[in-house]
Formats: structure tokens, sequence, C-alpha cells
């Protein structure tokens, strides 16, 4: 079977009729939608207004090869090399996860939980940064803050830097392993949050294809046998990095909120505090050191 036409409501009929097979019709038409916008600039409208547009040989096959990955589960995130997040453009690929609605509501708390605080200049170290959407958003969203962002893997590392640069913030990078710190860190912070692996091997069967298959697993995963090891890290770093009155953030695995609040305690913090996503699932947790 093919393409009956170059037509774009031809082209756009028959990828939805083929996505629907593994997506459902709805999803199936938004994707569609997403690659000729991105691809031609082509949106629901001009189709409208435009019944007879037609795309070039070229420009079937992008739509072609695009689809192509989609049936392979691929995200449509890392079939077109960027996703939008707290209303910024970031470029992502297989080396960084896909930015989710729940981090950007982390953001959100963090945001709000300064406007009370007077401070002239916050400092903020985001631990596992991955694409940079932690860190890059909050250098838009906290003025006057110095945003640092940490992680071990030098190919996120690049395209948290390409996303710095692309949205105009000012971000240090630091390539280090926060399970074996090797750089120095003099700096202490108002704010350290992180949204570390917490996925443990035994909870892979919820996970859907698309995720398994394509996004990075060192950045998912960890052992069944210890799945707070870096939470632990990042509060023994915290406890001789934050400034008194400073917070910690995290998200969270929504199983494991009492052990993460029992971590807390046990290493000395208090002012523990979990917090519901949109789904009601216990998913962010914040701490004040004083």
């Amino acid at each position: 079977m093919k393409v009956p036409s170059n037509l774009v409501k031809d082209i756009r009929k028959y990828y939805c009729e083929l996505l629907c097979s593994l997506y459902g019709k709805d999803e199936a038409n938004a994707m569609i939608l997403i690659l000729f916008k991105y691809y031609f600039n082509i949106d629901r409208v001009r189709m409208v207004l435009e019944p007879d547009l037609r795309l070039s040989e070229s420009e079937m096959l992008k739509i072609h090869f695009a689809v192509k990955d989609l049936l392979r589960n691929k995200p449509i995130q890392y079939v077109i090399g960027e996703t939008e997040f707290c209303d910024l453009k970031f470029k992502v690929n297989e080396n960084v996860l896909i930015p989710r609605p729940e981090t950007a509501e982390m953001i959100s708390k963090i945001v709000n939980s300064q406007h009370s605080i007077v401070n002239s200049h916050c400092s903020i170290i985001d631990i596992g940064t991955g694409s940079g959407c932690i860190a890059i958003s909050l250098a838009k969203l906290i003025s006057n803050s110095n945003v640092y962002a940490l992680d071990i893997s030098e190919e996120a590392l690049k395209i948290a830097r390409e996303n710095a640069f692309n949205n105009n913030v000012s971000v240090s990078f630091i390539h280090d392993d926060i399970l074996n710190l090797k750089n120095n860190i003099e700096t202490k912070f108002d704010i350290i949050v992180s949204n570390p692996p917490y996925v443990r091997e035994l909870e892979k069967a919820e996970m859907h294809n698309n995720v398994l298959k394509w996004e990075p697993h060192n950045a998912l995963f960890v052992s069944d046998n210890d799945p707070l090891i870096f939470y632990r890290s990042i509060l023994e770093f915290a406890k001789t990095h934050l400034k008194e009155n400073g917070e910690v953030w995290f998200e969270i695995n929504e199983y494991l909120g009492k052990e993460m609040s029992d971590l807390c305690h046990e290493l000395g913090f208090s002012n523990v505090k979990i917090h519901k996503d949109f789904r009601d699932r216990d998913r962010v947790m914040s701490l004040r050191n004083g």
C-alpha cells in the first residue's frame, strides 16, 4: 500500500491510519500534526484553508522516515529532536531523558517557594542534569540566580550546554559522578535539586516500550537492593554544601515516599515534606536546612 497522492490531506490520512494500529486515533493524529508543523510549518488551520496543498518528493520522504521511527516505538520527541518544557524548547536525543510534566510541577513548586525569600543572589545546583531542563528553567524563572548543573555523562552535558545557549541562560556545567565526586565544589547553595534515577528494576514491567527501548537506562533505573543510593549521596553532599535555610528538592519514586522521609531524618534533616503530583501520587520531596 502506498500514499495515494502528494496532497497533504491524503498523506495525513494515510499515515494516521498506519499509526492508529500502535497509538490510537487521537494520539496518531496529534503526532502527524506535530510532524507537519515541525518539518514544513504546516498547521491544522493551513490544511483547512489550503486543501490542495502538496508536498515534494523529498518532503514526503521526511514524513515517511519519521513515521517509520514512530512505528518502532521511538518517542516523537526523539524523532524531531526537541521538546517543549516550561514554555522553553529543549533539544533531546537518546542520551537524555525526555522531560516530564511531573518535573515541570516540581520546578513550579521551587519557584513559588522562592517568592517569599529576599535573596539577591540565589545559588542553585541541579544534580543529574541530563538535558539541562531543570537547571535552565530555574535560571530563566529565578532572577539573579547562579546555576550549576552536574552530570556523569559527557553526551548529556553536550546537549545541556546547547540547550543553555539556545535559551540564552548562563549555567556552569560540571562533569562528575555524585556517587564519587572528583571535583572540589566549594560553593554553598540555596537550592539543591535533583531528579535522579529512581525506578527499581522490579518496576520495569510498568514501563511503556517507548521508554524501555529508547530512553537511557542509566538515567532511569536503580538496583532493587539499594534504590535510594543517589538520594543518599545527594543528601550527604547537602550536609556540607547547603546554606542555612537552604532547600533540597527531589523528584521521587511514588512507592518510596516513607523510605525517603526516613532517610532524610536518619541523615539529620528535618522539615521534610512530600508533595503530590497532578495524578495525586507522591512525586516531589522538599526539605529545609534550619
